[in-house]
């Protein structure tokens, strides 16, 4: 994997790919700044490839779930790689403040909305194949009846109502599944700066204790559903629908915790010295994102006027001029 990692930083910096340059800055030209560029790509190309990530802007996108272990330290490397210009700066923090910062990674992953993602995307797909397979057993009873073929009319109406309540069984599902993960997102959103510390804290202290053994960041997230609780959103046509699983039911009971929490956290404010004052502002802000377009911006082109337009213009001063 190191030699894979070098050979994505040695790409990266003899292509300037977009992600890269648009990240890092060009490419610098003296050797030392250039092998430093080139490691920091690696970082960040390696986890682009081990996660699949290609957007051409953002570099490692959001940070991936507790249960994939390797692709969350992956983005870690990476994360610290961005240094100061996408990630943040703890460079001039003391060690106690770094490890403050890194002792709140547990404490806001884990009151993180249970990842639902993969189940969100079954219950999807089970709920498309029996709304088609309704359609397709009602559509086969009809030409049954038309050719005097009850019996077999009557079998595919059954059928049919049955991948119907499939249908609405899957969709039931669907709902829970697509509003936890909206809560997720909301928990992204609102944590992302808090979270990101952490890991920069973690990784400053990295580098300036090499010798020191610390015990990396694991995340507090609720485990992803089991094999056997993900056998219970698989129904079948003909056989009796199961009520909502326990679990299903505990995330319907987690979102209303989750929401109380949220709000507790954006109703908190920072108080001002004085306690005459106002409140300083949020005591955690709302993650805007970095700005990508640099300082300096070339000047906008000119844009050249059609040949009509010319001729109108001088035709205009011609008719001005003639009645002065």
């Amino acid at each position: 994997m190191d030699a894979r990692k070098d050979r994505i930083g040695e790409h990266a910096a003899e292509h300037a790919v977009p992600w890269a340059a648009g990240t890092l800055g060009p490419v610098p030209k003296h050797p030392v700044d250039r092998l430093d560029w080139q490691q920091r790509a690696a970082s960040i190309g390696a986890y682009r490839e081990l996660s699949g990530y290609d957007h051409p802007a953002d570099p490692i996108g959001p940070e991936p779930v507790a249960a994939a272990p390797d692709l969350r330290a992956a983005w870690h490397e990476a994360l610290a790689a961005l240094g100061t210009a996408d990630g943040p700066d703890v460079r001039g923090m003391p060690d106690g403040t770094l490890l403050h910062l890194r002792d709140t990674y547990p404490i806001e992953t884990g009151w993180a909305p249970q990842w639902t993602g993969d189940e969100l995307r079954q219950v999807c797909l089970g709920a498309q194949d029996a709304r088609l397979a309704a359609t397709r057993a009602s559509a086969e009873a009809g030409v049954a009846e038309r050719q005097g073929q009850h019996e077999q009319a009557s079998r595919q109406r059954a059928l049919a109502t049955s991948y119907q309540a499939m249908h609405d069984a899957y969709h039931e599902r669907e709902a829970v599944f697509a509003a936890v993960m909206a809560d997720r997102a909301d928990w992204e959103q609102a944590t992302r700066q808090q979270r990101q510390l952490a890991v920069a804290a973690d990784a400053e202290l990295r580098r300036r204790h090499p010798g020191q053994q610390h015990p990396p960041l694991r995340s507090a997230e609720p485990q992803p559903a089991t094999q056997e609780q993900r056998a219970e959103l698989t129904l079948t046509a003909g056989e009796q629908i199961p009520r909502l699983g326990q679990w299903i039911q505990d995330l319907t009971a987690q979102r209303r915790e989750f929401a109380h929490r949220l709000a507790d956290r954006q109703r908190l404010m920072t108080p001002a010295e004085d306690p005459d004052y106002q409140d300083l502002g949020p005591a955690f802000a709302a993650w805007t994102g970095a700005d990508r377009d640099a300082i300096l911006q070339p000047p906008k082109p000119q844009i050249q006027p059609s040949m009509r337009i010319l001729e109108r213009v001088t035709g205009r001063d011609l008719d001005l001029e003639a009645g002065a």
